[in-house]
C-alpha cells in the first residue's frame, strides 16, 4: 500500500530560503535529531529535495525541533487539517445532515398526483458507509483510490442505504403512486469545476461506480464481474481474461461520454486478488433521481414517470413552505465524516467541506467558503498569511503551507473540548487510516496520530515520478496523557523508476521519521 498517496499532481517547487531556528544548528537543520532520522534525511536519493521539520511541546511552547518552520512547502493532504477543521467548527461535530423528501401536488387517497422533490443538503455519503452503530465505515486504502493504487477495498455497506430508507418513509407515508415525477433538488450550491474532484449537492457511492473483478474458474475463462450501486441505465461489460498465476494483472476501465456503459478489459491472474476499479458518475442528480425512483418501487411505490433520463429541475417549486416533509434521511454526525476524511484522505469530502462552509454564509458558490476558513483560522491562532490554498484536499499548484501554519492548527486542538476526539480521528501508526501498513512492529505503534499527505506527478524527462511532496504531522504520545506536536515534510524528491511503490518508500521513510520522533519524546530526557 501507498502509504499517504492523495494526489497525482506535477507541481513546481519552492527553494529554500531561510534556516530553521530551534533545537537545529547544522547547516541542513539536523543537529539534534535521532541519528536514524539524519540518516534518512541524507539519502542520496533526497541529494535535491528540501526538508521541513517542527516540533513542538505546546504545554509549554518549548521547540524541540525545527528545520525551515517558516517556509511554504506543497502540503499535500495535510492541508485537510484545515479543510476538516473549518467545518467541524462552523458546523459542529454533532451537526447531522437532514435530506428531506417533499411531496409537492395534491394527495387523493395514497396517490400523489404531483412530484416528490429530494431536496440535497451535501450529506457526504448518504447512508453509504453507515454501519449499525452510527459511525461511518472505512478501510485503510480507499475506493475513492483504486484506480491509482492498488489494493484499495470496499466497505460492505450497501452504498443505496440512505435512499432506500426514503423510499421506505415515503411508503409509510400512505404514498403508494406517485402521478408525476421525482425530482433531485440541487440547488444547495453550485459546483465548481476548480474543486477536484468536483462536490455535488447529493454524493452516492462518492460519486462512482464501483467495479469488483475476480480470476475465473481456469487459466483463459473469463473473469468475474461485480458491480455497485446497480442503477439505471447504467450498464457495466467486461471482457477480462484469467492468465496464469504470476501473470500481470492489468485492467483497463472505459466509459461512454455519459459515463452509463462501463467496459473493462484485460487480464487478471488465477490466484490473485479480487481487483478494484470506479468509473464515475457523470450526473449525480439524475443518478439519484433514477435510483429514487427504483427504491421506491422495491418499497411498493409506483412512479409514472419514466425512471431514467435527465433531472426534470425545471419543475421545482420556489421554495416548500407548506409542502408536506414525507421522508428525512439524517446523517451521522460531521464528526464521524470528518474522521472518515482524515483516515483515508477523503479528497471529495475534504473539497465538500469548503462549499459547505459557504452555505453557513447563503452562498451557492464554493469559492465563498474560504473567507469563511480564512475567520476560522484566525479564531484558532493559525497564521492563515502561511497557508495558500485553492482546494479543500491539498492538491492543487497553488496550495502551499507552512510547517509552523500546520503545528498551529494541531496546537489549537490541544486546547479544545474535542482534543482527544480529533487526535483520535487521523490515522494512526500501525493501526489504521493511510498509516495503517506503516511500523507494525515498531515501538511507536499507536503513539503516532498524524495526517499524511502526497503530491506525485510524471516526471517524462526521466521516465521517474517526481515527488513534488510527502508530508506528515500530527500527535507524538509522550504518555502520561502529554502529546508533542510535529511537521515532518520533504518537498522535491524522485523515484528512481515509474514503479509507484518507488513513492510507498519515501512514505515509508516519513512514517519512520515520526516513529522515531515519538520515540525520542517518550523517553525521560526527550
Amino acid at each position: 500500500m501507498v502509504s499517504g498517496c492523495c494526489a497525482l499532481l506535477l507541481l513546481a517547487l519552492a527553494p529554500g530560503t531561510a534556516a530553521g531556528s530551534g533545537g537545529s544548528t547544522d547547516a541542513d537543520g539536523t543537529d539534534g535529531l535521532d541519528p536514524r532520522i539524519t540518516e534518512i534525511m541524507r539519502k542520496p536519493e533526497y541529494q535535491n529535495a528540501q526538508w521541513g521539520l517542527l516540533q513542538t511541546d505546546p504545554d509549554s511552547g518549548k521547540v524541540v525541533h525545527s528545520q525551515f518552520p517558516e517556509q511554504f512547502f506543497i502540503p499535500g493532504s495535510t492541508a485537510k487539517l484545515f479543510s476538516v477543521s473549518g467545518p467541524w467548527d462552523v458546523l459542529g461535530g454533532d451537526h447531522r445532515f437532514k435530506t428531506p423528501v417533499y411531496a409537492v401536488g395534491e394527495r387523493s387517497g395514497s396517490t400523489l398526483k404531483g412530484d416528490l422533490d429530494l431536496v440535497a443538503q451535501g450529506d457526504l455519503t448518504m447512508g453509504g458507509r453507515t454501519r449499525p452503530d452510527g459511525t461511518v465505515a472505512f478501510t485503510d486504502l480507499d475506493h475513492t483510490y483504486a484506480n491509482d493504487f492498488p489494493g484499495a477495498t470496499l466497505t460492505p455497506e450497501n452504498p443505496l442505504a440512505g435512499i432506500d430508507l426514503i423510499a421506505q418513509q415515503v411508503r409509510r407515508s400512505g404514498i403508494t403512486r406517485v402521478q408525476g415525477d421525482v425530482i433531485v433538488d440541487s440547488r444547495l450550491f453550485q459546483p465548481d469545476p476548480v474543486l477536484v474532484p468536483t462536490p455535488t449537492p447529493l454524493i452516492i457511492n462518492d460519486n462512482l461506480i464501483d467495479l469488483l473483478t475476480s480470476p475465473g474458474d481456469r487459466v483463459g475463462a473469463a473473469a468475474r464481474l461485480d458491480w455497485r450501486p446497480k442503477v439505471a441505465p447504467y450498464r457495466v461489460t467486461s471482457t477480462v481474461k484469467t492468465v496464469a498465476a504470476g501473470k500481470p494483472t492489468d485492467i483497463q476501465v472505459t466509459a461512454s461520454p455519459d459515463g452509463t456503459r462501463i467496459s473493462l478489459s484485460g487480464t487478471i491472474a488465477a490466484g490473485a486478488a479480487p481487483l478494484l476499479r470506479v468509473s464515475d458518475i457523470t450526473d449525480p442528480a439524475a443518478f439519484g433521481r433514477t435510483a429514487l425512483i427504483e427504491a421506491l418501487k422495491r418499497a411498493g411505490v409506483e412512479v409514472t414517470a419514466a425512471p431514467t433520463g435527465p433531472n426534470p429541475a425545471g419543475r421545482l417549486p420556489a421554495a416548500y413552505a407548506g409542502r408536506p416533509r414525507v421522508a428525512s434521511y439524517d446523517s451521522p454526525p460531521y464528526s464521524e465524516y470528518a474522521e472518515l476524511i482524515l483516515k483515508v484522505s477523503h479528497n471529495l469530502g475534504a473539497n465538500l467541506g469548503i462549499c459547505l462552509m459557504a452555505v453557513t454564509k447563503g452562498s451557492k458558490a464554493c469559492m465563498d467558503g474560504f473567507p469563511v476558513l480564512s475567520a476560522y483560522l484566525d479564531r484558532a491562532g493559525v497564521d492563515r498569511k502561511q497557508v495558500q490554498l485553492l482546494d479543500g484536499r491539498g492538491g492543487n499548484p497553488a496550495d502551499r503551507a507552512t510547517p509552523q501554519s500546520e503545528v498551529q492548527m494541531l496546537t489549537h486542538w490541544t486546547r479544545t473540548a474535542q482534543a482527544e476526539q480529533f487526535r483520535r480521528a487521523l490515522p494512526i501508526l500501525g493501526v489504521d487510516g493511510l498509516l495503517a501498513e506503516n511500523c507494525r512492529d515498531c515501538p511507536a505503534r499507536g503513539k503516532v496520530f498524524a495526517k499524511t499527505g502526497a503530491a506525485v506527478g510524471l516526471d517524462a524527462l526521466n521516465d521517474r515520478l517526481a515527488v513534488g511532496a510527502i508530508t506528515i504531522a500530527g500527535y507524538l504520545d509522550k504518555g502520561d496523557g502529554h502529546f508533542d506536536v510535529f511537521y515532518a515534510g520533504v518537498n522535491g524528491a524522485s523515484t528512481p523508476t515509474l514503479d509507484v511503490n518507488g513513492v510507498k518508500d519515501i512514505a515509508d521513510d516519513l512514517a519512520m521519521i515520526a516513529a522515531y520522533l515519538q520515540e525520542a519524546a517518550a523517553r525521560p530526557d526527550g
